[in-house]
């Protein structure tokens, strides 16, 4: 195994999102994971598009970011069920990543989103250089770390303060403000994708739901119908 202190010599340069693994072979642990992160990113996009008019962000979902350079290679990354990360390409030079490489790009993530399938003891694992708190803490350092447990219809948010995660106090509403991003994050119960759950979800702040675009097309057709049956009980039949 290569050693920490001899990395400048025997690898120049240090690999690229093209050259490491992108999976470690392990798969999706429950079928709502990924509706979940579908959620997650539909309904903060016109936020995102507000806050980066230049399209300069992107977000992974279950992508790994590679922290420091292993054998095999992909024990150097963690894989974050969903995270954001402000002001870098979506694409690198023209390809789509394929990882998150710290190294060859700096900005961690403002925020990372665990979704727990256990007993929430791996995302609460402080061990040095393999729990996956200690991890997010002291390397990566996204600013906000979510645990989230679907089972539990609960989720915990850490705000990273002078290099330690703070556990962030909940708002008169049950939510977790996320300041920079002008959101915040809770609990939503109801169906989605024929699911009904605790759904991890966005609001602004000031307690509105984000809704995804299959929600807002539902709102936008629901005000049209209102708005025809009005004009029908005064006698005005709308133009087709």
């Amino acid at each position: 195994m290569t050693s920490a202190t001899n990395l400048d010599t025997d690898l120049t340069p240090f690999p690229d999102h093209t050259q490491l693994p992108e999976s470690d072979g392990t798969f999706v642990k429950n079928f709502q994971e990924h509706p979940q992160s579908i959620i997650l990113t539909d309904s903060i996009k016109p936020v995102l598009q507000k806050r980066h008019p230049d399209g300069q962000y992107c977000i992974g979902q279950d992508s790994g970011i590679y922290w420091r350079i292993t054998d095999p290679p992909e024990k150097g990354a963690e894989a974050p069920d969903w995270f954001y990360v402000p002001n870098v390409p979506p694409l690198l030079d023209g390809q789509t990543r394929r990882s998150y490489v710290l190294w060859r790009e700096y900005i961690s993530p403002l925020i990372a989103l665990e979704f727990v399938s256990g007993d929430g003891t791996e995302e609460r694992d402080k061990t040095p250089w393999r729990g996956k708190f200690w991890i997010y803490e002291q390397v990566i350092h996204p600013a906000f770390y979510g645990i989230y447990e679907v089972n539990k219809a609960s989720v915990e948010v850490h705000h990273l303060i002078d290099g330690q995660y703070q556990l962030l106090p909940a708002n008169e509403r049950g939510h977790y403000p996320i300041h920079p991003l002008g959101v915040e994050l809770g609990i939503w119960q109801g169906g989605y994708q024929n699911m009904e759950l605790p759904w991890l979800r966005w609001w602004d702040l000031q307690g509105n739901l984000l809704l995804t675009g299959e929600e807002r097309a539902e709102q936008e057709r629901q005000r049209n119908e209102r708005l025809i049956a009005q004009l029908r009980s005064l006698g005005v039949e709308p133009e087709a």
